[in-house]
């Protein structure tokens, strides 16, 4: 090996510690921050000298946090099934039949992606009063359950399966819905986990729907509790923590759960 390559590795391994430890740190830290007593909140130590549950005691209390997680949770995995489902069968129509128009369809639908959905949402919140979905859990979802982002990387995914496949399973006189669900989708599995695994950290990151949405505090989402604990009279930032602990569990759990397969679409599709 060169001095120059050595050079290279190590510039590059560097690159890649130092990114690991802008993601890893904040992660650590609220953590630490959230069992340490509130003597200790603005302590630099990197572990607490007297470490208590007083924090995640007080937040279990303060709000109905078990239960917001709750319907987090229920409103996350259903905003990302019905994602992958919508994504499933608009890509297998644009990519597997032909009909008129069906460029400037995908074309649409690339382009709706652009749309912030604070311009979408005061309609959305009109037709969500008429059809009386305030304070639930539908509400929540239905305005979400198409998403541009799915339809292109279920598109992108379906382009790249052998089309012979799709034609010898016509041949064998398979239908559409056998092909989609037989063929297709047990060979895009990676693309829909790591699909479902964006769909569900979108949807449980996501704080002005429901803060428009849900009035009541027990049928709210949790990034509505953690901005409980925000005030104009200053931060509880042990409590915070606590929460946004609490709060990030699912995540890391599905993440655990699903991490070889959206690590297996990541480097086949060439995300980064």
């Amino acid at each position: 090996m060169t001095t120059r390559s050595r050079a290279t590795t190590v510039a590059t391994h560097g690159a890649m510690i130092l990114l690991v430890l802008t993601a890893v740190v904040p992660v650590y830290w609220m953590i630490v921050t959230a069992f340490r007593p509130e003597i200790e909140i603005f302590s630099l130590r990197l572990l607490p000298q007297q470490p208590t549950l007083e924090n995640f005691a007080f937040v279990l209390t303060a709000i109905p946090m078990l239960k917001m997680l709750g319907n987090t949770f229920v409103m996350a995995a259903a905003t990302a099934l019905a994602q992958i489902l919508t994504g499933l069968f608009a890509a297998y129509a644009l990519t597997c039949w032909r009909f008129p128009g069906g460029k400037v369809v995908q074309s649409l639908i690339a382009l709706s992606w652009l749309v912030p959905f604070q311009v979408t949402m005061i309609p959305n919140y009109v037709l969500s009063t008429k059809l009386g979905l305030l304070n639930t859990t539908t509400g929540l979802v239905l305005p979400n359950a198409a998403a541009a982002f799915a339809v292109l990387v279920l598109v992108n995914a379906m382009k790249s399966f052998p089309r012979q496949v799709i034609e010898a399973a016509r041949m064998d006189d398979a239908g559409h819905w056998r092909i989609l669900w037989e063929i297709i989708v047990p060979n895009l599995r990676p693309a829909i986990a790591s699909l479902g695994v964006l769909a569900f950290i979108s949807a449980w990151n996501e704080y002005f729907w429901p803060l428009l949405l849900i009035r009541k505090i027990e049928d709210s989402v949790v990034q509505i509790g953690l901005q409980m604990f925000m005030t104009q009279e200053g931060n509880q930032w042990g409590p915070l923590m606590a929460a946004a602990t609490l709060a990030s569990l699912p995540v890391f759990g599905l993440y655990l759960v699903l991490h070889r397969q959206v690590i297996d679409s990541f480097m086949k599709s060439g995300l980064k």
